[in-house]
């Protein structure tokens, strides 16, 4: 079976993998565990995860289809977030949510997980951003207005820089830098 661009597999020693490009005789694959591309032989066994039919085009992809395609895929099949980290004064600490009704009970959530999603939506809204820059079928006005919408939900999500370690992990809206 011939493996065409965007085929995720399994590699016995460079791990997963999503194949870039093709040859006559090999594969161009790019191997997330060491974040680089490598040459592997299409007669090499590898484990196929799921598998995009060939064009039959090889040396046809941009690199903005490239990089646009692994970020979609990146996105929809794995859990990869940027390692963000918590301000020490949170480490361990719970947040509470208690409503007005003292016959209702509080909510206790650990502040580690809060602050996982929180980053996830960070990472959600980048790669939003990124395919939304890449869309061909919108005008530049049109990818404009939707920038400002996502600039709006940054500003709206300064409320959290407080959790966050580090200022440049920080979220920034559309208010003076």
């Amino acid at each position: 079976m011939e493996l065409g661009i965007g085929s995720r597999i399994e590699h016995p020693n460079f791990g997963k993998g999503v194949v870039v490009d093709q040859g006559t005789d090999f594969y161009n694959i790019w191997f997330k565990n060491a974040n680089a591309v490598k040459s592997i032989g299409k007669n090499f066994e590898l484990r196929i995860l799921s598998a995009t039919e060939s064009s039959g085009i090889s040396g046809q992809v941009n690199m903005a289809d490239l990089e646009f395609a692994l970020h979609k895929i990146l996105d929809e099949r794995s859990d990869i977030s940027e390692l963000v980290p918590l301000g020490n004064k949170w480490h361990g600490g719970t947040m509470i949510l208690k409503p007005l009704d003292d016959t209702m009970q509080q909510k206790e959530v650990p502040i580690e997980t809060f602050f996982h999603k929180i980053v996830m939506v960070r990472d959600r809204l980048r790669v939003m951003e990124q395919q939304i820059n890449a869309h061909k079928g919108l005008s530049d006005e049109q990818k404009v207005d939707l920038q400002q919408y996502i600039t709006r939900i940054y500003g709206s999500l300064t409320t959290f820089n407080v959790l966050f370690k580090n200022a440049d992990d920080a979220f920034k809206g559309s208010g003076k830098e």
